[in-house]
């Protein structure tokens, strides 16, 4: 469905002139390969019309080769959207299944199994098989197989930040999902000016699980009212248009984005503070032990 363009100077603006907010494209990605992903459920369909001219040993070969090759092209789109997630945390474990990987393996036996017939022999359905899984990998890549920025940070600690983040994630996205309700653009835009906000609130706190303490009401009771503000608001806004009921919404985003931005400022402070002490303390020992720079 096509979207009127809106930004910070296209009229009308729905950002308040006074808070500033991101760019619009501040903390997104591009998505990766998701043009390929998605080309990769174009080639079932041909087994799928192709299955009933044949006999019922082709019917069931083609039809399998099919269910293959549509759960290897379901894979490779989840795996891309995990291998996102990854990519985007500072902390990350590594998935817990290699989707990408499983989905090399059943595109190869897809393509094997649509290429054997009954009598044929072995050699070239396996060949096909090897070359279509490995162009799979090739193409879209191994799954990440490593836990990213965990070195050195306590794992039940790490465990405590991933479980809080997933669920204010849960909450940006119900917030997102309820404000497209109402069929506001420049209202979905300030929520997703919000939303970049918290998350590069989410980032530090994964740098540093130590601010988790400090942040944690902000990643709960915060974000679960303003979630439940939001669906109460989309709804009543989407049947009556209430400009006093907006401008009184739009205040609250306003206020929660400037109390989120200070609250990741101070968990900086805090964090610089702490390196300040550290670094303090072990020049203090480095001198009782003798050591003085050249």
């Amino acid at each position: 469905m096509a979207e009127r363009f809106g930004g910070r100077y296209s009229p009308p603006n729905s950002r308040p002139a006074d808070l500033p907010g991101p760019a619009p494209l501040a903390g997104k990605r591009p998505a990766r390969m998701a043009g390929r992903a998605n080309a990769l459920f174009l080639p079932p369909i041909l087994f799928a019309l192709t299955a009933f001219f044949k006999g019922p040993v082709g019917l069931a070969l083609d039809l399998g080769a099919c269910g293959l090759l549509i759960a290897a092209a379901w894979l490779t789109r989840e795996g891309l959207r995990a291998e996102e997630a990854y990519l985007a945390r500072e902390v990350a474990r590594r998935p817990a299944w290699p989707r990408k990987m499983l989905g090399s393996v059943l595109m190869g036996l897809g393509l094997g199994l649509g290429a054997w017939h009954p009598g044929a022999g072995l050699a070239v359905p396996a060949l096909l098989a090897v070359l279509g899984a490995g162009l799979h990998l090739a193409a879209f890549g191994p799954d990440p197989l490593a836990d990213k920025g965990l070195a050195g940070v306590d794992g039940a600690a790490a465990d405590r930040v991933a479980a809080a983040v997933d669920g204010a994630e849960g909450y940006l996205a119900a917030m997102q999902d309820a404000i497209r309700r109402a069929g506001d653009r420049g209202l979905s835009d300030r929520v997703g000016d919000f939303a970049t906000t918290a998350r590069a609130m989410f980032r530090q706190i994964e740098s540093d699980p130590r601010d988790l303490t400090a942040a944690r009401r902000y990643l709960g009771v915060y974000l679960m009212g303003a979630r439940d503000a939001t669906v109460a608001f989309a709804t009543l806004y989407a049947q009556t248009r209430d400009p006093a009921a907006r401008a009184k919404y739009e205040s609250l985003l306003a206020d929660l984005q400037v109390n989120f931005t200070a609250q990741r400022q101070a968990l900086l402070a805090n964090d610089r503070s702490g390196l300040d002490i550290q670094i303090d303390v072990l020049r203090e020992r480095l001198q009782q032990e003798g050591v003085r720079p050249g």
